[in-house]
């Protein structure tokens, strides 16, 4: 049978759940999954988000009976997983597990990423953004953003490392460029661990990440955490974010995030059930320990996290937009 007949059976599907009795919808979820799951991870194996998808996949497989498979189809900033899910049927056997830059910042990033987030996907549950650190090497003497900031004036330049462009990093850079009439270089490195390393060996100046990647660093003594981007971070809760330390723009009051979504169509019973299983999984020990792990809060529901996602999706888009980048 032709792809796009099914697709129209699923779509018609999904309409007459909606306007089933709920004791009817409730069974149709219930009949869901009938068969092994797929959830695409738009990123590398071995990183966050792909020990997020493993952990709350097995999770999920042990509550629904079925396989869940994970399946990383990294590359383009999450586009080319989330262009197959986008294009998956709407029938709850293909999932995504992704990060806001996937979400949100390719709409911004991209003149055509493959899909719509919009029309094409829908957020089932997220887990929001930890706090990322901004740390520079030791032998610059810098505390604090004042000390960033004086140094950055004096020196004229600033190498600044972020692990892609487009990223928090970026926009960060961009908006202290900003505010303080500063002349900060983002290098832009494929990933976390080189960003690090760069730090490490001196190359950077500064760069800007995650509290369990810059292990590598602050370990043996090679940065030093000076601010925090959004959220205090509980393993230092000594180092003050952005904003209190005098950082206005309205970037640094938003947190990002990771999470799963579906193809647009899906039927809300099986949204809300996956949803639910999401948010339950918060309490299985591997979960916990991957969250733990990366400093993350508990995954939320549906309607919570579609509203945190209308929230700063603004905020996120005029940040992009201000960097001045014109969509690759």
């Amino acid at each position: 049978m032709p792809t796009h007949l099914n697709r129209r059976r699923f779509i018609a599907a999904g309409s007459a759940a909606a306007a089933m009795p709920l004791v009817s919808r409730s069974a149709f979820a219930q009949a869901w999954p009938s068969r092994q799951i797929r959830m695409i991870c738009s990123y590398p194996a071995g990183g966050q988000t792909d020990l997020l998808a493993r952990a709350f996949g097995e999770y999920i497989s042990k509550q629904v009976g079925q396989t869940v498979v994970v399946e990383n189809k990294a590359g383009a900033s999450g586009s080319i997983g989330a262009a197959e899910v986008a294009r998956a049927a709407p029938d709850g056997h293909t999932i995504l597990c992704s990060i806001s830059t996937t979400y949100v910042m390719n709409r911004a990033m991209m003149k055509n990423p493959g899909y719509d987030m919009d029309k094409d996907l829908t957020l089932v549950s997220v887990i929001p953004g930890a706090g990322l650190l901004l740390v520079a090497h030791p032998k610059l003497g810098i505390k604090n953003l004042d000390d960033f900031v004086a140094f950055a004036r004096r020196t004229g330049k600033v190498n600044f490392g972020t692990y892609s462009a487009g990223s928090a990093p970026h926009m960060t850079i961009n908006e202290l460029n900003k505010q303080y009439g500063l002349i900060i270089e983002p290098i832009h490195y494929r990933g976390e661990a080189p960003m690090w390393t760069g730090l490490a060996e001196g190359t950077l100046d500064v760069a800007m990440g995650s509290y369990t990647a810059a292990q590598t660093v602050l370990q043996g003594d090679r940065g030093v955490v000076f601010a925090v981007h959004t959220k205090k971070v509980d393993a230092i809760p000594h180092i003050k974010t952005l904003p209190e330390q005098g950082a206005t723009s309205k970037f640094f009051t938003v947190s990002g995030f990771s999470g799963w979504a579906v193809p647009k169509a899906t039927p809300q019973p099986i949204v809300d059930r996956l949803s639910e299983l999401c948010v339950a999984a918060n309490n299985d020990p591997k979960v916990k320990e991957v969250l733990a792990t990366f400093v993350l809060e508990p995954a939320i529901g549906f309607k919570e996290s579609n509203a945190l996602y209308q929230r700063e999706l603004p905020v996120w888009m005029e940040a992009a937009q201000s960097l001045g980048l014109p969509p690759a």
